[in-house]
C-alpha cells in the first residue's frame, strides 16, 4: 500500500457526523443496492448523488427483499468518496452474525450505523424466508456502543483496534396528543442512538410540535432528520400513507397532487417547499429523502435540498457579523 492510499482504520473527518455537531441543516438520501454481483451496477445510484447528500444510506434488505448487501455497499461507497450510512438489520443474523457484521464495518471503515429492526419476511417476495430476530434494535445499539466505548462483544470479549460509530436510529413523528412522552426515542437514546432518521413526515406542522415536544422532555439537541419524499402522483401518495406505518402525507397534499397538470413537477415543488419549512424548523437537524423506484427524483430532490442547506449555512454565517474569522469557519 503506497503512502497515498487511504487505510481502512485510518484517521478520516466524518462531515455527516461533524455538520451534525455543528449545527448544520445536513441531507441524507436512500439508496437501494441493486440485485447485482457487480460494483458498476452501483455505481449510476452513488454517483448522482456525490457532492450532495452529507451522506448515504444503503438499506438491508429493504422490503424483506435480497439486493447487493449492504455492507458491501457501504464499502463502495466509502471507497468513491460518499459518505455512507450503514443499515443493519435484526431481521436475519443472530447475535454472533450481528456482532461479526459490526466488526467487518469498522474494519472497512464504515462508522455511521441505522440499526434496525427489519421488515418481516412475509412482506417480501420469499415469504418462507425464516426470520431472526435474535436481537432487538436497542439491544444492538447498545452492543454496538459497547463495541466503541469498551471495546468488547456480548461474550466480554476484548476487541482490538477502533470503531469509530456514530449510531443511528429510526423514529416516526406524530401531533403529539396532551401528554404524551417519547418514551420509546428516549429509550433508544438511552441505549446509545445518536441520531434519528424518521419515517415520511410531509408536514412540517407536525414536525415542528413534534421537535418540540422532544424538547420539552428532555430531549432537546438530539439530532432529528425528518423523512421525505419527492411524490410522482396521488397515488403513491395514497399509497405511502395507507400501507407504511408512521407515514403522514396531508389531505391537502394529496389534493394538490390529484390537481396538478404535471404531477411529478409538482411533487418535486412540493418537497422543496418542505425542506424549506423544515429548514427552519426549531429542533430538526435535516431531511432524510427517500424515493424508492425513482433513482432520477431522488437526485433532483437531494440537489435541490443541498442548495436549500447551503443557502441556510451562508445565511448562518453572514449572521456572525464581528465575529472571529475561526468562528465562521467552524459554523460552514
Amino acid at each position: 500500500m503506497s503512502g497515498s492510499e487511504a487505510r481502512p482504520n485510518a484517521p478520516r473527518i466524518n462531515h455527516f457526523r461533524e455538520r451534525l455537531r455543528a449545527g448544520r441543516f445536513v441531507v441524507t438520501a436512500e439508496i437501494v443496492p441493486p440485485v447485482a454481483c457487480d460494483r458498476a451496477a452501483l455505481a449510476p445510484k452513488l454517483q448522482a448523488l456525490k457532492g450532495l447528500a452529507d451522506a448515504v444510506n444503503v438499506t438491508d434488505g429493504a422490503g424483506a427483499r435480497a439486493h447487493m448487501g449492504s455492507l458491501a455497499a457501504a464499502a463502495l461507497l466509502l471507497e468513491a468518496g460518499v459518505e455512507p450510512i450503514l443499515q443493519m438489520t435484526c431481521r436475519d443474523r443472530n447475535r454472533l452474525a450481528l456482532q461479526g457484521d459490526l466488526l467487518a464495518a469498522a474494519t472497512l471503515g464504515i462508522e455511521n450505523l441505522l440499526l434496525l429492526k427489519g421488515d418481516d419476511p412475509s412482506a417480501g417476495d420469499q415469504p418462507d424466508a425464516k426470520p431472526v430476530f435474535d436481537l432487538d434494535s436497542s439491544t444492538l445499539t447498545t452492543v454496538a456502543r459497547d463495541i466503541r466505548d469498551q471495546q468488547r462483544l456480548m461474550s466480554g470479549q476484548k476487541v482490538s483496534g477502533t470503531a469509530n460509530f456514530f449510531l443511528g436510529t429510526a423514529d416516526s413523528p406524530l401531533d403529539p396528543p396532551a401528554g404524551w412522552k417519547p418514551a420509546r426515542l428516549a429509550a433508544k437514546i438511552a441505549a446509545g442512538a445518536q441520531f434519528a432518521q424518521t419515517q415520511f413526515c410531509m408536514d412540517a406542522g407536525v414536525a415542528r410540535r413534534y421537535a418540540q415536544c422532544l424538547a420539552d422532555n428532555g430531549l432537546a439537541g438530539f439530532p432529528l432528520l425528518i423523512g421525505i419524499v419527492p411524490l410522482r402522483s396521488p397515488r403513491s401518495a395514497r399509497w405511502i400513507r395507507e400501507n407504511l406505518f408512521g407515514s403522514i402525507i396531508p389531505d391537502a397534499i394529496v389534493e394538490r397532487m390529484e390537481q396538478a397538470s404535471d404531477p411529478i413537477g409538482e411533487g418535486r415543488k412540493i418537497c422543496e417547499e418542505t425542506v424549506a419549512q423544515l429548514s427552519e424548523t426549531p429542533g430538526v437537524a435535516g431531511v432524510h429523502i427517500m424515493a424508492p423506484g425513482n433513482d432520477a427524483g431522488l437526485a433532483e430532490a437531494v440537489s435541490s435540498a443541498a442548495q436549500i442547506a447551503r443557502r441556510r449555512a451562508e445565511k448562518a454565517a453572514g449572521g456572525q457579523a464581528g465575529a472571529k474569522p475561526s468562528d465562521v469557519l467552524a459554523a460552514n
